[in-house]
């Protein structure tokens, strides 16, 4: 037995000799004329007439081992020419061929303007993630646009461990948007709004973008403030000429041909593509400096006549509207040049009534404090523009972006019901408000081979960026409502109050400079140093006029101005400014990192990306506390020094498998609201006040992840993950006995978070081959989380002293605000021809996260939890021709009722009939948009 297993070894030993010595290997590198012959990854590579294949590796490469013989290669990439070339191998010999691919007068007929081609594929996608070190996931325009998504928000649903959170953005791994950051081509952007820590990712739309790289670890070249993810936008690069419009339309069931609320300045055509708020603006003669002015009778009447009141008008809302216009060229110029520029302008708006309970409870949290019911007119606008201009040469490329969005989010918010326990049921509040933002981001970004060979390369950016956030002439008042149009109230305290809040973001600088090496065998290997960092200043001023008089009644509840001016006439009331010393609020930060990375390759199965940042950040505030306007500003500094290590390894198991691991360690900062000294004052007694004495995070983090791609286009991985996180900061509620429910933010003495992930992408024809236009994708993940709190905390008052308390939580060990134990996403797809040129892709698109804590509970009040969501979407898209494409989306089909709940396990017991603290839903949403390529 022993003879025979040994001659069969050598036999089977002898004929593996046998076979590899009488097979030749044909190898090269793909290139791409459109980038100055940069290296083509993701390309084709078959020989014809057989199933031999390989797609082009990350460098260009490919490498097929065939039989001695004749044969003829096709070289192929979506958007480009394909070009045969006859070959003739020998046994043992490797036949060198490398080849050029160019668009030529190839027409792309993809619904979507890609930015590099086949790179914003979803095959190209899932090999750039096979192949990458680093554990991160990607997602481009086809995939987006496949899955009925409109902007970029969206299409992050549709990755593993990533949740939308209505307004409050992405959650990555149950963790909020102020774990998060954002990139623009790789330079670090600020955000529109002082109560987002990134831009919401919603005003992207899909039109603008390539490709969305999502990071779930870090590595030394992104910035280390971050826990959750870092999401770097590549916006769209033209590879061809196309100009192409698209006209959108939707519906949504309660809310579309509804009675529907608006301003006065809303409810006109300026309004209506959001240029409204000029009527809103602080009156001039207030000055800049805040104050206790007194109005003239002239300058009240002024105050409250035309759109510049409390009036209101009441109508029917329209269908939601969306228009889309791109344009792009490219021009080839002589000794491999070229020069292309794009134009993109995007404009929607959309009507939304959202009506449900909303409940706050008294300070010793057993009865209702606000019991209402809630019926908020939602009427907003969103408008994006890219000019991008892009040149190529041999040894260099430069690119310069300018990016403006800008949105308004005009509200009228009717609360009805019970307010501060007083025992009248027939409360009315009406708030009147106004959000609106301009975003301007320019960019200029270079790239350099220092080397012909390209070895050696430098690539710089910088960028300006100017926000300015606004709330201009927010206004209530409050007072019991006796019939469907009779209002009685009073002049004074909270009634008729007009607020006049500004954040403005008047300087952020970005930068980058970064020195690229490869070396070693086959320039496998590439060492990275460099540096990035940003600077801003930011300005708020937060003011306010009030009124003073006596009673007041009107029988038109919505046109109450007519009888606020005959009361002003006849000296019944008057207006003042009522701002104090608190209005200003100063605020620059800085950080700046130097990092090197290391990119190794060693024992033919391992690849080590490893490196370290140093990044030192520093944040001043300047504020004054209750007392004059003429007192000079306090000064509060955070000064932090970084060392930031990470490692990303990568075991190659097969050719189709890996094997991850990362740990790093990154810091978090909070948002700047929540850490802004001031209070911000709702009409219902409730308030947000920041805390100043907020402490960033420290997070540690590891995963370890296994992945397999059995073929292009099917993936499946496996991941476990932890996070240890040192002052983690979460919203809370706190009862006050004088001014309602508080809203503020806290820092806890640390939190574990650990789980697992899986996703898959597959064809169904492994199930049948009827299913073989079917595949499906699905993304879970499970979590448990451990938040420990201090027994202890800082508190501040009006005046600034700092003083130690003892902890208010009600938990001492919970589970981390803002995470879900499990989430999950999935996505099923359909595609289909009618005819030679009409392709259709169906996809019906499915999400779902547990329950979650909404805000910490405190002084023996549980927490309040946020009840799981299902989503439910389905998309036809569809390509009739050349020129004209059209999609159907009807989403959020379950509608399912967004709910918030009081949980009744602390120590004081919600004595109330039921635990709802807040539901609303959305409605069914159904849209058509049409789209014609010239």
């Amino acid at each position: 037995m022993k003879f025979n297993l040994k001659f069969l070894l050598i036999t089977l030993f002898i004929c593996s000799i046998s076979i590899a010595q009488n097979k030749g290997t044909i190898s090269g590198v793909l290139t791409d004329k459109e980038t100055n012959n940069e290296v083509l990854p993701f390309a084709n590579v078959l020989l014809k007439g057989t199933n031999i294949t390989a797609n082009t590796d990350i460098d260009g490469k490919y490498s097929l081992t065939v039989n001695p013989g004749t044969y003829t290669i096709i070289f192929s990439f979506v958007g480009y020419e394909s070009v045969e070339k006859p070959v003739t191998v020998k046994a043992g010999e490797t036949i060198t061929v490398n080849q050029v691919l160019s668009s030529g007068s190839y027409t792309l007929k993809d619904v979507v303007v890609k930015s590099t081609a086949n790179k914003e594929k979803e095959t190209a996608l899932l090999l750039d993630q096979k192949n990458a070190v680093v554990i991160k996931q990607s997602i481009g325009a086809q995939e987006m646009s496949r899955k009925g998504v409109s902007d970029v928000e969206e299409g992050l649903t549709k990755v593993t461990g990533i949740t939308k959170v209505g307004s409050r953005g992405i959650f990555v791994r149950g963790l909020e948007d102020r774990y998060n950051n954002l990139l623009i081509n790789d330079l670090a952007a600020p955000s529109n709004s002082p109560y987002s820590k990134i831009v919401p990712l919603d005003l992207f739309p899909t039109n603008i973008v390539g490709v969305i790289d999502v990071y779930k670890t870090f590595n030394p070249n992104i910035y280390g403030d971050f826990a959750g993810g870092t999401f770097n936008i590549q916006t769209s690069k033209p590879t061809k000429n196309i100009t192409k419009i698209n006209l959108g339309a939707g519906y949504t069931t309660g809310n579309s041909f509804k009675d529907f609320l608006l301003s006065g300045d809303a409810d006109s055509a300026a309004g209506f593509f959001g240029f409204n708020g000029k009527d809103r603006e602080l009156p001039s003669f207030l000055g800049e400096t805040a104050g206790r002015t007194t109005f003239t009778t002239d300058q009240a009447l002024n105050f409250v006549n035309g759109d510049k009141g409390f009036n209101v008008s009441k109508s029917k809302s329209p269908l939601n509207s969306s228009f889309n216009f791109l344009h792009a060229e490219k021009f080839d110029l002589s000794n491999n040049r070229n020069v292309s520029y794009l134009l993109s302008l995007n404009f929607d708006n959309s009507f939304a009534v959202r009506e449900g309970v909303n409940r706050t409870l008294q300070t010793l949290g057993d009865k209702y404090n606000n019991d209402f019911i809630n019926t908020e007119y939602r009427f907003k606008t969103s408008t994006s523009a890219l000019v991008g201009v892009n040149y190529s040469a041999e040894r260099y490329k430069l690119s310069f972006n300018t990016l403006y969005l800008k949105t308004t989010l005009n509200s009228i918010l009717d609360q009805y019901g019970v307010l501060s326990n007083n025992g009248i049921n027939n409360n009315f509040i009406r708030t009147n408000q106004l959000d609106k933002t301009d975003y301007l981001n320019a960019q200029l970004l270079g790239e350099y081979n220092l080397t012909e060979d390209k070895n050696q390369t430098l690539k710089g950016g910088v960028s300006y960026a100017n926000t300015k956030y606004g709330q201009p002439d927010r206004k209530f008042y409050t007072g019991t409502q006796e019939s469907e149009n009779q209002i009685n109230t009073s002049y004074g305290a909270n009634n008729f109050l007009r607020q006049y809040l500004s954040v403005d973001g008047n300087v952020y600088v970005s930068g980058l400079l970064e020195y690229n090496l490869k070396f070693g065998k086959e320039k496998q290997n590439k060492l990275t140093v460099g540096y990035n960092g940003n600077f801003s200043k930011m300005e708020s001023s937060y003011r306010f006029v009030a009124s003073y008089g006596s009673a007041f009644s009107s029988n038109d509840i919505n046109n109450i101005d007519s009888k606020i001016r005959t009361d002003i006439s006849n000296g019944s009331v008057y207006f003042a400014e009522s701002s104090n010393a608190t209005y200003k609020v100063k605020l620059n930060e800085s950080a700046n990192a130097g990092y090197a990375n290391l990119f190794w390759k060693f024992a033919d199965k391992f690849e080590l990306n490893g490196g370290l940042r140093v990044e030192n950040t520093i944040k001043e505030t300047y504020f004054r506390t209750l007392g004059s306007f003429d007192d000079p500003f306090k000064k509060k500094t955070y000064n932090n020094l970084y060392v930031l290590p990470s490692v990303n390894l990568k075991y190659l198991m097969t050719e189709t498998s890996n094997i991850r691991f990362a740990a790093s360690k990154t810091y978090t900062k909070p948002v700047v609201m929540e850490a802004f000294p001031i209070s911000y004052i709702n009409a219902d007694n409730t308030s947000t006040q920041g805390n100043s004495l907020l402490k960033n995070s420290d997070n540690y983090n590891v995963d370890l992840k296994y992945e397999i791609f059995p073929t292009s286009k099917e993936m499946l991985a496996f991941g476990v993950f932890g996070k240890y996180i040192d002052n983690p900061i979460e919203r809370t509620f706190i009862a006050n006995a004088t001014s309602g429910t508080v809203t503020t933010f806290l820092n806890s003495d640390n939190a574990t978070l650990y789980g697992a992930e899986v996703e898959f992408l597959l064809g169904l024809n492994r199930i049948s081959d009827k299913l073989e236009h079917f595949s499906f994708g699905l993304n879970a993940s499970l979590m448990s989380t451990k938040v420990n709190v201090a027994k202890t905390y800082e508190s501040q008052d009006e005046d600034g002293v700092v003083t130690i308390k003892n902890s208010i939580e009600t938990h001492q060990t919970r589970s981390l605000q803002g995470a879900s134990d499990w989430l999950v996403n999935s996505d099923l797809k359909y595609e289909f021809t009618l005819g030679k040129d009409w392709t259709n892709t169906m996809s019906l698109v499915y999400g779902v996260f547990g329950k979650r804590i909404y805000a910490v509970g405190t002084n023996g009040q549980d927490n309040t939890y946020e009840l799981p969501v299902s989503q439910l979407d389905f998309v036809w898209g569809s390509k009739i021709s050349d020129h004209f494409d059209v999609k159907f989306t009807a989403d959020n089909l379950i509608n399912p009722a967004r709910q918030l709940e009081f949980g009744n396990n602390g120590t004081v017991k919600v004595d109330e009939p039921s635990l709802l603290a807040n539901s609303y839903k959305k409605g069914v949403g159904f849209s058509v948009k049409v789209g014609y390529t010239f």
